[in-house]
């Protein structure tokens, strides 16, 4: 059971002010489907003194709970989200390619792998937002993040200050789109 709130967090790729043609995510007027909760829609967009957004407000739709609803109509995105007042802060490592080279074995003469590691191999996030059923994890545990990929639960989790490793990243049909633009 995943606890549902007023105030909720979304991923921030998750909205666009001015989305292009096939985005199906979360946008100023339109509505998606939170998982495993209702169909909400982005009722304004506020803005702090820089220009950055720092609030989305939206309505939901009661009668949708679960992904129906009593006119049949359906939608094309569905988000993940975390309950603002039941979020529990983790540390999430982003593991990627340790080289930047695809091969190692066509480095240029005169270099070394040093000149081919990647900077981005790892990345820390800290104080993550994740459900509060991750709050208290066995080390060891594989969990599945929704659209970011597969985790570990680290040894370095402690009660209430989980840690996860990532161990599989996910296609992201989004990405390739705006690849191919």
């Amino acid at each position: 059971q995943i606890p549902f709130s007023r105030e909720i967090y979304i991923e921030e790729e998750d909205f666009m002010e001015n989305p292009p043609k096939k985005y199906f995510r979360l946008s100023p007027g339109a509505e998606v489907r939170l998982k495993y909760a209702y169909y909400i829609t982005c009722r304004e967009v506020v803005k702090d003194t820089t220009g950055k957004i720092v609030e989305l407000r939206c309505v939901y739709d009661p009668e949708s709970k679960g992904g129906g609803t009593p006119d049949g109509r359906r939608v094309k995105g569905t988000l993940h989200w975390v309950s603002a007042a039941h979020a529990v802060k983790a540390e999430v490592r982003l593991y990627d390619k340790l080289f930047t080279l695809r091969d190692m074995n066509m480095m240029e003469a005169g270099k070394s792998y040093k000149d081919y590691l990647n900077p981005d191999s790892c990345v820390i996030i800290q104080n993550a937002l994740a459900e509060p059923m991750l709050s208290d994890v066995a080390p060891g545990t594989s969990y599945q993040f929704l659209r970011q990929g597969y985790f570990g639960a680290d040894q370095d989790s402690r009660n209430g200050k989980p840690v996860f490793n990532r161990t599989v990243t996910l296609k992201d049909s989004w990405a390739k789109i705006q690849d191919k633009a």
